[in-house]
């Protein structure tokens, strides 16, 4: 049992999890799609759960490699960091026809009552996103007007995204993602002029 066994079962269950959901996806399609025998999956994980905190836990130790890393290429300005990250998820949706949203907010959502370190490992992926977020906000400086809570700015750039992608998945409208981000958009840029004028 080597850790590319592992490696391979963790990917192949992220790529499952995320096009078909966690409870739709059967340990039997993970060995299908993966080529790994049972033996080898249950030495590494007992069962579908800790299948998931693997995933989880490549997610949030992998977001700057996977996820932040690839939106930022080529991008300076730390206000458009904001928009280049939101940017990779309309191409993600578009690109698997509104298959695809966030990963995060896919298991978030059908994950009621998930157990609690499951619970966990999904808030600190979240706050690992606001973290990035708010360290573009942070880096934009005197850009925003000094009581702005670039935190609470953060959570509610997030909660956008993840509520643009609901509602463009369901119309599967890009229109309706575009919308969002715009109001967003503008939100923030209201936000800069009140900076820009004389106290």
């Amino acid at each position: 049992m080597n850790i590319a066994t592992r490696d391979k079962i963790v990917m192949t269950a992220l790529e499952l999890f995320y096009v078909k959901g966690f409870n739709s996806t059967s340990i039997a399609d993970i060995l299908s799609r993966s080529q790994v025998h049972s033996g080898s999956l249950y030495h590494f994980f007992p069962g579908k759960q800790d299948l998931l905190i693997a995933v989880l836990e490549f997610y949030r130790d992998g977001i700057k490699e996977h996820l932040l890393d690839l939106a930022w290429v080529g991008v300076e300005d730390p206000v458009e960091k904001v928009f280049a990250l939101l940017n990779g998820y309309r191409t993600g949706l578009l690109m698997s026809d509104f298959a695809h949203g966030c990963p995060i907010g896919n298991l978030a959502l059908e994950l009621s009552e998930p157990d609690p370190r499951i619970r966990e490992l999904l808030d600190v992926n979240f706050k690992n996103w606001i973290g990035a977020v708010e360290h573009c906000l942070l880096e934009a400086g005197n850009r925003l007007p000094p009581e702005t809570d670039r935190r609470a700015l953060a959570e509610f750039i997030l909660t956008t995204m993840e509520g643009a992608i609901m509602q463009a998945r369901t119309a599967r409208d890009i229109g309706v993602f575009d919308r969002n981000i715009a109001v967003l958009r503008a939100h923030i840029e209201l936000l800069m002029d009140k900076a820009r004028q004389p106290s």
